[in-house]
C-alpha cells in the first residue's frame, strides 16, 4: 500500500514538475553559449560549413590576398514568386534576393500571424539576424575551389536576377567566377527556384558549370532553411529534426532543440541513410530533401545552429532563432565541353504545416516521414505509447469535425466520450478505494499485533483484503492504465494544427491555440520574482481551479488517512494545492487545452458524484440486509450448512 502510494505521488510530482518546466520559468537560468551542433559527422575534405563569412560587401570579391579567382557583382535585384492571395492558388509567397540568390522571406496565403489587432499573412521563413550581418535561407555560402585551397563568399554576392516578369512560379539566378589574371570565366552557377499551385513542395536547383579548359575539384557550402518565429508563448518548440532509413527500411528520427544547442549537446545519427533534415516550429516545418544523383548522396554534412544575436546570457529577449547549414561533397568537373563539365544538385522544400493527414495522403510525404517532424509531449510515457495514441485521437477529432464545425465542442464531446469508455476502469478504482477506507482500523490493527513478523503481516493483509473483497493495487492501476490517454489527449490537443485559430466563442475563446483573454491589458504584467508576463485576464484557467477544488472535496479518503495523521494532512495540503497549482502553471496555456482540462475535471466531478452515491446506497442496503454480504460485495463470505444424506 505505501510502495503503491509513493508510486503515485512520485509520478504526479514529475508530472507538475514538468508542466512548471514546459512554462519556461527556468529559461533564464540557462547561460547561452552559441554553439554549432554537428548533425552528420563530415569528412577531412568536407569540412562542416560556416554561417557567414565577415568580408566586406563590394563588387569584387576575392578570395585570397594575391587574387586568383573573383567574381563581379551584379545589381541588387528582388523577386517574388507566389502570393499570399488566398485566391491565387499559391500556399506562400517567396520573396528572393539577389544576395547569395538566396530566400529572404516566405509568407503563408492561408495562415495569419494570430494578431488579435492587425492580423498579417505569416511569414514561416525570416532573415536571421547575427553579428555579422543577414543570414538569408538557402543562400550559397564559401564556395571552394580545392585545389587551390581558395574561397569565395558566394552569401555576399548579388547574383544576376534572370527573372522574367510574366513568370509567377520561377526565378533564376546566375553568377561566374572568373580568373582574375586573366578575366576569363572560369565557372558558372544557376540556381532556379520553382513553386506550384496547391502545394507545399517548391525545387530548388543549383547547377555548376566548369567553362574553362582544365578539370576543376570544388565543393560548396549551402545555408539550409531558419528563421522560424516562435509560435507558442509559453514554451519554445523549435527544434532541428533529421530524419533517415534504417537497415529495416523504416523511418527514424534525431531532433534537438534550442535548450540542447544552447547547452552544446550533439544530435547523433540514430542509424541509417539521411533522408532530410528540417526547421520546425510548433506547427509549421521547413524540410529540406536533396536529391540523391543516380542514387549517389553528395550532401557531406548537416549543422544546426543557435543565434542569439544580442548576446543575452538568458536567451530570453525575443531575437533567438535556430539555422542549420549543408556542406556539399566535393566534386571534379571536367574542362568545358566534355560530359562531365557541369553538375545539378536538386533539393525539394516543403514549406507547409505538420499535419499528419495531409503527409499521409502525400505519397511523397509518406515515404519520407515527414511526420516525425510532429512533436507529442509525451511526460513520464514512452513515445511509442503516447505517438499512436495523439495520432488516433487527432484523426478522431478530424472525422468529428466534419459533422461538428466547432473544435471547442468536438474537444468537450471528446472529453465525455472519453469519462464513458473509461468509466467502468474509474468506477473499480473509486469503490476499492472506498472499501480499503474502510477496513482501515482492522489494517492498523493487524499491523500493530504482527509489527515483529513482516512475512506473517503480509500475509494477514491479503487475507483480510481477499476476504473483504478490496484490493490495494485495484486503487491505483486504473489511474496508471489512463495516464496514457489522457496525456496522449492533451499532446494532440495541444499540437493539433487545427486548433490554430479556429474560435469556440465568437466573443470570447476566438483562437484554440491561444489564452482566451476574456480582457487584454495595456502592457503585460510581470510577476514579480518569477518574471511571468501576464498580458490577459484568461477565465478558463480559473474557472479550472473551482473544477480542481470541487473534485477533491469529492474524492474518497485514503485507506490510511484515517488512522494515519501525517497522510490525513498530506491528503489535506493536496486538495489544497491542486486548485492553485494547476490554474497557475497553466494561466497561459493555450485555451484549447484549457477547456479540455476544465471539461475533464468537471465531467470527473459528476462521475464521482454518481460513484459516491451508488457506493452510499450500496452500504445502507447492505446494512438493512438488502444485499447479499459476499466477497465480492464486500461482506464476509458466508459458509453453506452441510446437506443430511437422508431426509426426515
Amino acid at each position: 500500500m505505501r510502495t503503491a502510494l509513493t508510486l503515485v505521488v512520485v509520478v504526479y510530482v514529475l508530472f507538475c514538475g514538468w508542466l512548471v518546466i514546459e512554462t519556461g520559468i527556468f529559461d533564464g537560468a540557462l547561460r547561452n553559449r552559441e554553439g554549432c551542433i554537428l548533425l552528420q559527422q563530415t569528412t577531412a575534405s568536407d569540412s562542416a560549413p560556416t554561417a557567414g563569412d565577415n568580408e566586406s560587401d563590394g563588387a569584387q570579391l576575392q578570395a585570397a590576398r594575391d587574387v586568383t579567382f573573383g567574381a563581379d557583382g551584379a545589381p541588387a535585384a528582388t523577386v517574388t514568386i507566389g502570393s499570399v492571395d488566398p485566391k491565387s492558388g499559391y500556399k506562400y509567397a517567396l520573396e528572393l534576393v539577389s544576395r547569395g540568390a538566396a530566400i529572404r522571406t516566405a509568407t503563408f496565403s492561408e495562415f495569419d500571424n494570430r494578431d488579435h489587432k492587425d492580423p498579417q499573412p505569416l511569414a514561416i521563413i525570416s532573415p536571421i539576424q547575427d553579428r555579422s550581418g543577414e543570414i538569408l535561407s538557402m543562400a550559397n555560402g564559401s564556395f571552394v575551389f580545392v585545389d587551390q585551397g581558395l574561397q569565395l563568399p558566394l552569401n555576399k554576392l548579388h547574383w544576376k536576377s534572370l527573372d522574367s516578369e510574366s513568370t509567377t512560379d520561377t526565378a533564376s539566378f546566375e553568377a561566374i567566377l572568373k580568373n582574375e589574371d586573366t578575366g576569363d570565366p572560369v565557372v558558372k552557377l544557376t540556381k532556379t527556384y520553382k513553386i506550384r499551385q496547391d502545394s507545399y513542395l517548391m525545387d530548388c536547383d543549383l547547377t555548376i558549370e566548369n567553362v574553362g579548359d582544365v578539370d576543376r575539384n570544388v565543393r560548396f557550402n549551402m545555408i539550409g532553411p531558419g528563421g522560424l518565429g516562435r509560435e507558442g508563448i509559453r514554451a519554445d518548440n523549435r527544434k532541428i529534426v533529421a530524419g533517415y532509413r534504417n537497415s529495416k527500411n523504416e523511418i527514424v528520427s534525431a531532433r534537438i532543440d534550442a535548450k540542447g544547442l544552447r547547452k552544446g549537446k550533439s544530435l547523433k545519427n540514430p542509424g541509417g541513410d539521411f533522408l532530410w533534415v528540417a526547421a520546425t516550429s510548433k506547427y509549421f516545418a521547413a524540410i529540406v530533401v536533396p536529391i540523391a544523383d543516380n542514387g549517389k548522396p553528395w550532401l557531406a554534412g548537416k549543422t544546426a545552429r543557435f543565434y542569439n544575436p544580442d548576446g543575452d546570457p538568458k536567451a530570453g529577449s525575443g531575437d533567438e532563432m535556430l539555422g542549420m547549414d549543408l556542406a556539399i561533397a566535393s566534386a571534379t568537373l571536367a574542362a568545358t565541353g566534355q560530359e562531365d563539365s557541369s553538375r545539378t544538385y536538386k533539393f525539394q522544400m516543403y514549406l507547409g504545416p505538420k499535419d499528419k493527414s495531409l503527409f499521409d495522403k502525400n505519397e511523397l510525404y509518406n515515404s519520407l516521414g515527414f511526420s516525425h517532424t510532429i512533436d507529442f509531449m509525451g511526460c513520464c510515457c514512452p513515445a511509442k505509447i503516447i505517438k499512436p495514441l495523439a495520432f488516433g485521437i487527432l484523426a478522431l477529432m478530424k472525422g468529428m469535425h466534419r459533422f461538428i464545425p466547432n473544435y471547442g465542442v468536438v474537444i468537450i464531446i471528446l472529453v465525455f466520450l472519453m469519462r464513458l469508455c473509461m468509466h467502468p476502469i474509474t468506477k473499480k478504482s473509486q469503490v476499492s478505494m472506498s472499501k480499503m477506507g474502510q477496513l482501515a482500523p482492522k489494517a492498523e490493527e493487524i499491523k500493530k499485533k504482527y509489527a515483529n513478523n513482516k512475512a506473517e503481516m503480509n500475509k494477514q493483509m491479503m487475507a483480510l483484503y481477499r476476504e473483504q473483497g478490496a484490493s490495494p493495487i485495484m486503487g491505483f492501476l486504473p489511474m496508471m492504465v489512463q495516464m496514457p490517454i489522457w496525456i496522449a489527449l492533451w499532446s494532440a490537443v495541444y499540437a493539433s494544427i487545427d486548433l490554430r485559430g479556429a474560435a469556440f466563442l465568437p466573443f470570447w475563446i476566438t483562437d484554440l491555440s491561444m489564452p482566451d483573454a476574456l480582457y487584454r491589458f495595456g502592457s503585460p504584467l510581470v510577476v514579480p520574482l518569477l518574471g511571468w508576463k501576464i498580458a490577459s485576464v484568461n477565465l478558463l484557467p480559473l474557472m479550472m481551479g473551482v473544477a480542481f477544488y470541487l473534485q477533491q472535496q469529492l474524492m474518497p479518503t485514503q485507506a490510511s488517512a484515517s488512522t494515519n495523521p501525517q497522510m490525513a494532512q498530506q491528503q489535506k495540503m493536496m486538495k489544497i494545492m491542486m486548485p492553485l497549482l494547476f490554474p497557475l502553471m497553466l494561466y497561459n496555456a493555450p485555451s484549447g487545452v484549457s477547456l479540455y482540462i476544465m471539461a475533464s475535471t468537471f465531467a470527473g466531478v459528476f462521475e464521482q458524484h454518481v460513484i459516491r452515491k451508488h457506493i452510499r446506497e450500496k452500504e445502507q442496503a447492505e446494512s438493512r440486509g438488502l444485499v447479499a454480504a459476499t466477497s465480492k460485495t464486500g461482506g464476509k463470505v458466508k459458509k453453506k450448512k452441510p446437506k443430511p444424506f437422508y431426509k426426515t
